[in-house]
């Protein structure tokens, strides 16, 4: 017993403890997001909670044998973790994705610094809030949110104008705003096809994503339609 007491109190086995719960902390809320493949992962994850935890150790360490303020490094991380998760947000028209991640990497910077000052109870509760919230938040947000902003590619096989007033005139009958819509000419599948992209706002009270894009692949000249993420 004194064995044992003697070496999780030793120095090394703290360091070791404090790295592992942290980056395991960090990467469980990570595993949430790689199952929806969200940019940022459990690999992104645990990294960011790991790295968090020995700023924290690394300012103890440097406030114990160079007398600075411990607090001064750990509060600088806040501001630079805004890159990584300003990374993550993806801007396509209309359409912003990736500010949950961003969120969530906060959160994990945050769960890192609270281990690795050695408030472990807080660290792990907090950690199952933000898994339950992240885990939740799709039917949650599914109950309330109405509208959505999609963009898709609609690969046209001849007659272009026409497929465009098709297009446009299903969108009318269903009461869709366009918000754009024009040829992509970055993607090109074949010379014997083109493909538009379009931008609109649907309700999904009345009608699916899944309905809508069938509907639109029934369009006589249209051979292909998907969303671009």
């Amino acid at each position: 017993m004194d064995l044992i007491r003697e070496i999780s109190n030793s120095e090394t086995f703290q360091i070791l403890f404090k790295l592992l719960l942290s980056s395991v902390l960090a990467g469980f809320i990570g595993i949430e997001r790689s199952a929806l493949s969200k940019p940022a992962g459990f690999g992104t994850h645990a990294i960011i909670g790991l790295s968090s935890a020995l700023i924290v150790m690394g300012s103890q360490y440097m406030a114990t044998y160079y007398d600075i303020d411990a607090a001064r490094i750990p509060a600088q991380i806040l501001t630079g973790i805004g890159f990584i998760g300003a990374g993550t947000i993806i801007r396509n028209g209309t359409n912003v994705k990736g500010v949950t991640t961003a969120a969530g990497i906060l959160s994990v910077t945050c769960i890192g610094l609270a281990v690795g000052m050695g408030y472990y109870v807080a660290a792990i509760i907090a950690t199952a809030i933000v898994f339950v919230i992240l885990s939740v938040n799709h039917e949650v947000a599914g109950k309330f949110e109405r509208y959505e902003n999609i963009t898709l590619l609609i690969t046209v096989e001849d007659n272009l104008q026409r497929t465009i007033k098709e297009v446009q005139r299903f969108l009318k009958e269903h009461n869709i705003s366009i918000q754009s819509i024009r040829k992509d000419n970055e993607v090109i599948k074949s010379k014997k096809t083109e493909v538009l992209k379009i931008s609109f706002e649907y309700d999904t009270k009345k009608i699916h994503k899944n309905e809508l894009v069938s509907s639109l692949v029934a369009l006589e000249s249209v051979k292909e339609v998907e969303e671009d993420l």
